[in-house]
Formats: C-alpha cells, sequence, structure tokens
C-alpha cells in the first residue's frame, strides 16, 4: 500500500493501458447459451481492439483457441488482444477485476472483497483474480491492497476529482450491520475520495446486482451525469427511476452547481420464457477515443447513441449488440474493466 501520495480513483474517461475481460466458457454460467453470448464476446474485443489492447482472460489452451478462431474471424486486430490464462468462476469483471488508483506514475490495485453479489453466486475464484493476474505479471511493479470488505467495481462511479456515485440498495444489502456513516468512511478511505454521494431511489427488474449503480447513472466530463430514465407510466419502473431522477437533479457539484443530467431513453422491455430482462443503456464503457453502447434491437438504440455521445464529445461512439448478455442480468460495462495508463505491463 502506497502512503502519503495523491492516489486517487481515475474517471473512466481518462486515458487507459487496456481493458480487462473474461472469455466465456463451458464452465461458467454462460453454458447454456455459449455459442449465442460468444457472439457480443468477439463484437466487443474487436471493437475495444481498434482502439486499443484488449487483456482476455482464458481458462485453458481450447478456450484461448476458440477465442482466437472468433476474434480472427471477425477480423480483430490480433495484435492487441492479449490472453492470460487463469481460472475464474464467471466472467463480470468489473466486480472481480481490480480497481485501480493512481497518481500518474504509481498504482495501487485496491482489491475488495468479491462475495457473488452477497453470496448469490460461487464466487472463490473470482475473488483471487486480482492476485492471479499480479502473479502472471499483467501490471508493471505496483502496490497491492487487499481490503476485506465486499465492494464490486459496479457499485461505484468515480469523476476522477475525488467523488464517488453509489447506491444505498447495493452497500446495505452487502453490509446489512453498518451504518451508512461507517461505509462512507470505508469507501473514502479505500479509494482515495473526499466525498460520497448516495442514491436511494433506482432499480432495474432482473438486476441481480442490487442496483449497481452502473446500470443507472454514470458521471460524465464537465459535471454531467448520464442517467437510465423511463417515462412510461404504465411501467412498473416508473415511480422508482423518477424518483432516481429527482435526486441526481437535487445533487450538487464540489463547487455547488447542479450537474448537467442526460436523461437516456427507456427501452421497451425485453422478456425471456416470461423474466424480464435488465436492459440498460448506462451500462456503457468508454475507452480511448470512444464510447461503446450497448444495442439492443429497439428503436431507442439510436437515440441512446446519440445521447451519450453529447456527453462524451470529441469520441467514436460504437454500437455492441448486448443483447445475449443480458439474459445473465448484465451488460458490456458489467463484463469489462479498464485498466488506467500505465499499469499494464
Amino acid at each position: 500500500m502506497l502512503t502519503n501520495s495523491l492516489l486517487r480513483l481515475p474517471a473512466e474517461w481518462e486515458a487507459q493501458s487496456a481493458v480487462l475481460l473474461a472469455w466465456p466458457h463451458a464452465d461458467t454460467d454462460w453454458a447454456e447459451r455459449l455459442a449465442e453470448v460468444e457472439t457480443t464476446y468477439t463484437a466487443l474485443i474487436a471493437a475495444i481492439a481498434r482502439f486499443q489492447i484488449a487483456i482476455v482472460c482464458v481458462a485453458d489452451d481450447a478456450v484461448q483457441a476458440r477465442a482466437t478462431d472468433l476474434l480472427g474471424a471477425a477480423a480483430a486486430d490480433l495484435r492487441r488482444i492479449r490472453f492470460v490464462q487463469i481460472a475464474y468462476d464467471d466472467t463480470w469483471l468489473r466486480d472481480s477485476g481490480p480497481i485501480t488508483l493512481s497518481d500518474g506514475k504509481h498504482f495501487q490495485l485496491t482489491d475488495f472483497r468479491f462475495t457473488g453479489w452477497g453470496g448469490k453466486f460461487e464466487a472463490s475464484l473470482d475473488d483471487q483474480l486480482v492476485q492471479g493476474l499480479i502473479q502472471r505479471e499483467v501490471f508493471v511493479p505496483t502496490a497491492h491492497r487487499r481490503i476485506d470488505w465486499a465492494l464490486e467495481g459496479g457499485g461505484i462511479e468515480s469523476d476522477g476529482a475525488g467523488t464517488i456515485l453509489t447506491t444505498w440498495k447495493c452497500l446495505s444489502q452487502r453490509h446489512p450491520q453498518q451504518s451508512r456513516a461507517d461505509m462512507e468512511q470505508i469507501l473514502l478511505d479505500g479509494l482515495e475520495a473526499q466525498r460520497v454521494l448516495w442514491l436511494d431511489n433506482g432499480y432495474l427488474e432482473g438486476d441481480d446486482t442490487d442496483a449497481h449503480i452502473d446500470t443507472l447513472a454514470r458521471f460524465a466530463p464537465d459535471n454531467a451525469i448520464v442517467y437510465q430514465d423511463c417515462d412510461d407510466r404504465d411501467d412498473p419502473h416508473y415511480a422508482e427511476l423518477n424518483a432516481m431522477a429527482e435526486e441526481l437533479a437535487a445533487l450538487r457539484t464540489r463547487d455547488g452547481e447542479p450537474y448537467r443530467l442526460h436523461a437516456l431513453p427507456w427501452p421497451q422491455p425485453i422478456l425471456d420464457q416470461g423474466r424480464r430482462l435488465a436492459a440498460s443503456y448506462a451500462n456503457y464503457l468508454i475507452v480511448n477515443g470512444a464510447v461503446l453502447i450497448p444495442a439492443y434491437g429497439d428503436a431507442a438504440d439510436d437515440e441512446a447513441a446519440r445521447i451519450i455521445g453529447l456527453a462524451h464529445p470529441g469520441r467514436r461512439i460504437v454500437q455492441v449488440p448486448c443483447r445475449p448478455l443480458i439474459w445473465q442480468n448484465g451488460s458490456l460495462h458489467c463484463v469489462t474493466m479498464q485498466l488506467p495508463k500505465g499499469v499494464v505491463a
């Protein structure tokens, strides 16, 4: 652990070394629809490799060969794709990957405990992922701080300037015996932050993360927030997401000004054997020079891309088909973790 430093959690729109992912295989929860979800992973990794390095975890030689074949057939830039063989339970690396703090020259791989979203799923291998990547020399020599407190990367947003945005629903589920003040202090200390902003409202039906912030509201440059809106009064999400929008409107920057808000359109319900899936446009990924945006085959896809583009000016907008991903209740931000510039070996 570094001390007396200027470590901070960079904003996602800052310069990156790479994006970390894990390829699905037959021993993950994707087994039932493996070929279908591989189409999304192929498109996603090919899109990342247009702009920077993608580091792809694979379980063994066979999984690596399969991924290489599919990516090659899709004309992905294989020179920008690195494979790392390592064991993992599943592929949600937003939540099991490192939360990397940086001061521009030094780094800290902050490694919170991963419990499979409050014990819902087996997570013992995923909880060892950061240590395993360090042993495989994925990163430059850097500090590694293990924090024995459950937190997932999808549960927090950083503006890069000391403000963390999170949801009460998620963290109170993980730590029901702790007060908000106690949890806030752990976040401030663990993330080298100056303040925490909480949302008490907001959820998506079908989401088993207990309202991760990255499905609901995202920081954007110049004191902006992009959020998932719902304008359908007959939809069960309407009251909750409108209450969340009111909370966002009441938040203030460190200078006491309101945030500029960008409301995302509401997709039509997507059902799978009667189960509603958690389709959120807020679950996008920022990479060097571009924003990768989930597309669900919905009429609102293009409008969502336009709005996110307005919030992140000067970046290419790339839509990635994500309907197969939401079968397992997450989208493209959930399966990726960006790594700040300089941290990758």
